[in-house]
């Protein structure tokens, strides 16, 4: 799962405007500057020996088809820097013949700073490897593991919850998952740095690995090392990213310098954090998030019954909901103090007709709704909070007062199925993990920062950037660079974290030749952020994803 920091806690959101934008030079003259930040040749201490590779073989049937599969658990080491990453072998430690010794230091701790990232690979028995496509899957946060991903999408096995309910504690069903994505490609989950069983360590690990550019770049080492380890470097390569995994997709397309991709999945998408429902009144003056969840409102309250109006069927509803969005509504928001009183009552009504909220409400809002709110306020008179990042789900408000909502009803229900089957399904199917301790997230730790500065392509130098963070120059590099590569964009009408009309809205921003604009394709689903959750869903999902590799691996 990604973005799962609740309303009041750790919502990127919430200070995303606040956050000044890096930028500079090129990615690749940006890179060069952080690496100077260590001294050139410093290198990386011998790591304690990781714990061993465990490789299992088993079968999944798709379609009515078995696959036989062979899996491997393990980790792969990377240096904080190129510099660094170059004096590594693939067993994590030190080249013998870099010529440099390994620096004298007291503590593990006081070493350079690496990281052990952890994967799930599952190959395809008997497929040639320069033909058979391999896709890269992570969840976001940032600071989740992903278990989201890797136990409910495309993983051999799935564990079962039952859509839109909490269910009653362990034991969970984990299954063959008949929708796994290895009918067409090999799969690899990926944990990232100090989440599940992946490991940041030496001097300063934090500050190295947990902020934009750093976690890109260390998932970047992490790639090139894979694709010499299991020689697919002639493989179709496909990047999939849930939630903050899209900004990070965004991020380490273009860091993979002469890599070419053949597509980006992009679920749950959110790229300039200034449009995020999470926490704009931070963020005053910036009004285009409040419009852009808009639609996602009116979907969670034609859901729940709560417009007094009901439309007959909710695709045409949304049609209507995002012209006025954009229109009318977004008009309203730009003209602040200026809006005439009976203007401002005119786009009440019209706000409530669509979301179900009262009109006094939404009148003492100044039309300005966040997600939290909202979440709050839809089933208000019922007692009962709805989910954020699924607006279907719902449970008993923490607090009547409250004025945003103080947890999310669908991350409750489906925590502890998720975090119980990743645990059962590592040590006694794939052998690994039996004397670690697997982190469902970094973000709990006491220490957990992010740095949300980015450089982007071309900008200015970190901290001298005005802005919330924004990746869609990245992710426009790399189409403009490799304009063959496709990007598809899916997500759930009910998804409040990160809302479907946002994503669409900056696809058709991004500073790319219109002609480009064909490489992208959108699919959504009757689902929240975690669209796999419904089982009707997944099995769409599964197809669109399928035919989406299937008809660009040769990159056409």
């Amino acid at each position: 799962m990604a973005m799962r920091q609740v309303w009041r806690g750790l919502a990127l959101g919430a200070v995303m405007g606040g956050v000044l934008v890096a930028g500079a030079q090129e990615k690749k003259d940006a890179a060069k500057k952080d690496e100077k930040l260590v001294v050139t040749g410093t290198p990386v201490a011998p790591a304690a020996n990781p714990p061993v590779d465990s490789t299992t073989e088993g079968s999944v049937t798709v379609g009515g088809k078995a696959i036989a599969y062979k899996a491997v658990a393990g980790t792969l080491t990377v240096g904080a820097t190129d510099q660094q990453d170059a004096l590594l072998g693939l067993d994590g430690k030190m080249l013998s013949d870099t010529g440099v010794n390994a620096p004298d230091v007291a503590k593990p701790e006081d070493a350079p700073a690496t990281a052990r990232i952890f994967y799930a690979a599952y190959f395809k028995k008997g497929a040639p490897s320069e033909t058979r496509p391999i896709t890269f899957l992570y969840n976001g946060g940032p600071g989740s593991a992903t278990m989201w991903l890797h136990m409910g999408s495309f993983g051999p096995k799935r564990v079962l919850t039952t859509d839109t309910q909490h269910d009653a504690a362990a034991p969970y069903k984990i299954v063959n998952n008949e929708y796994s994505l290895l009918d067409v490609s090999d799969v690899v989950f990926i944990d990232a740095p100090g989440t599940g069983f992946s490991r940041i360590l030496g001097k300063d690990k934090e500050k190295a690995f947990w902020g934009t550019d750093q976690d890109a770049h260390a998932f970047e080492r992490f790639i090139r090392r894979f694709l010499t380890k299991y020689e697919r470097w002639n493989s179709p390569k496909y990047l999939f990213g849930e939630s903050y995994g899209t900004p990070r997709s965004a991020v380490l397309s273009a860091a993979l310098q002469n890599v070419d991709l053949n597509g980006i999945v992009l679920l749950s998408a959110i790229l300039s954090f200034d449009n995020s429902a999470d926490g704009p009144k931070w963020n005053p003056g910036v009004d285009q998030a409040y419009a852009l969840a808009l639609p996602t409102y009116a979907a969670s309250a034609f859901y729940h019954k709560k417009l007094a109006t009901p439309p007959a069927a909710l695709e045409p509803f949304l049609k209507e909901v995002e012209e006025y969005a954009l229109g009318e509504y977004m008009s309203a928001l730009l003209q602040g103090s200026e809006l005439p009183e009976a203007r401002k009552q005119a786009v009440a009504e019209k706000l409530h007709g669509y979301t179900g909220l009262p009109v006094a409400y939404l009148m003492k809002a100044n039309l300005r709704v966040s997600g939290g709110a909202f979440s709050k306020n839809l089933q208000d008179p019922d007692g009962l909070t709805t989910g954020r990042l699924d607006t279907r789900y719902k449970g008993p408000d923490f607090n009547p007062m409250s004025e945003e909502a103080e947890y999310d009803p669908q991350s409750n229900a489906i925590s502890s199925a998720y975090t119980t089957a990743i645990n059962q399904y590592m040590r006694t199917e794939l052998k690994y993990g039996a004397d670690q301790t697997y982190k469902p997230g970094a973000y709990m730790d006491s220490n957990f920062s992010w740095d949300l500065r980015h450089q982007s392509p071309g900008g200015p130098p970190v901290g001298q950037g005005e802005g919330g963070i924004n990746v869609m120059p990245d992710l426009a590099l790399t189409m403009k660079a490799n304009p063959k590569m496709k990007v598809l964009l899916a997500g759930g009408y009910y998804d409040l974290a990160t809302p479907y009309f946002e994503g669409k809205f900056e696809m058709h921003h991004l500073p790319i030749p219109v002609a480009l604009q064909k490489n992208i394709s959108y699919k959504y689903y009757a689902s929240g952020h975690m669209v796999y959750v419904n089982d009707d869903v997944l099995k769409q999902f599964h197809a669109d994803v399928a035919a989406f590799i299937q008809g660009t691996e040769a990159a056409k």
